[in-house]
């Protein structure tokens, strides 16, 4: 991708190197009715859904196919860094606050084409957890977008994980991860997440994995609307290549994919995110059409 020309985002918290108190109860002034909104938890797949009740979240394994997860795994990367002090690599902050930047120019144009007003996310990078107003977060659960607080929390080292582990290297990859959660901070301000969650609170559980499905689809769907208009003063900001690598992104975190590798057993039931096929439809679909009437709503 060729990022410079757009405007940096100021919209961004740097956590990197601070402590954590684990379960310690709702960050950012959440309350126990607020908790009662899911967590909009992608890990493109990895984690399943994550729904936030009474402060305390109820993760699915891969997919759904039984065991636990939500704790870091043991060999997860430790930071040596002085306690408070930044671990965020320069190059990386700059990355994240550009792609954010231009997700920020790209919304606000095409709010602006229907007479609304973009309000921008704050995107909070940290290391390996975090309070938030939906709760603690925590970096094995991947990226997120917190609808209590309006923000989209990330542990940088995800890019390695999406690269080496799924095989989906490249900026491009990576910078789909942000549009996707980005992409829920859309759906929130359009009020599709409220809805989301009516639905799911009067449905079985088979029904409402369905509709996060959808949730999930259409914020596929989303940031491929932003990869089509994102721009700077010399035109597209995509290059030669970065469309196969969020294509491959995409593919690698359907939920098929996942429950296939981790089970070596397929149960569409318990999809939350999609199958790889249904991933990729989305982000094409938001790719050739640009604008958000071709994202179907729920």
């Amino acid at each position: 991708m060729r990022l410079g020309g757009e405007p940096e985002s100021s919209n961004f918290e740097d956590r990197t190197g601070q402590s954590s108190s684990g379960f310690g109860g709702l960050g950012g002034g959440g309350n126990a009715l607020g908790c009662l909104l899911p967590l909009v938890m992608s890990r493109f797949g990895l984690g399943g859904v994550v729904v936030l009740v009474i402060g305390y979240f109820l993760l699915s394994s891969l997919g759904g196919l039984g065991g636990g997860g939500g704790l870091l795994p043991s060999n997860a990367p430790q930071h040596a860094s002085p306690a408070g002090q930044s671990t965020l690599d320069p190059k990386t902050k700059d990355f994240l606050v550009r792609v954010l930047g231009s997700t920020e120019q790209t919304w606000t144009e095409i709010f602006a084409k229907s007479g609304a007003r973009y309000e921008p996310t704050t995107m909070v990078a940290y290391s390996g957890g975090t309070q938030t107003a939906c709760g603690f977060g925590q970096a094995a659960a991947g990226p997120f977008y917190c609808p209590n607080d309006g923000k989209v929390y990330i542990d940088p080292s995800f890019a390695n994980e999406l690269s080496q582990r799924f095989g989906a290297p490249g900026d491009a990859a990576m910078a789909y991860v942000i549009a996707h959660e980005v992409g829920h901070h859309v759906q929130d301000l359009q009020g599709i997440l409220g809805q989301a969650h009516q639905l799911q609170a009067r449905a079985s559980e088979t029904e409402g994995n369905a509709v996060q499905v959808k949730v999930e689809l259409q914020a596929d769907c989303y940031a491929g609307v932003w990869a089509a208009n994102a721009r700077d003063e010399k035109g597209s900001i995509l290059e030669p290549g970065d469309v196969e690598e969020a294509m491959r992104a995409a593919e690698a975190v359907g939920d098929d994919t996942l429950q296939k590798q981790a089970q070596g057993v397929v149960v569409p039931d318990s999809f939350t995110h999609g199958s790889s096929a249904q991933r990729i439809a989305a982000l094409q679909t938001g790719l050739k059409a640009g604008n958000l009437a071709a994202c179907k709503a729920l």
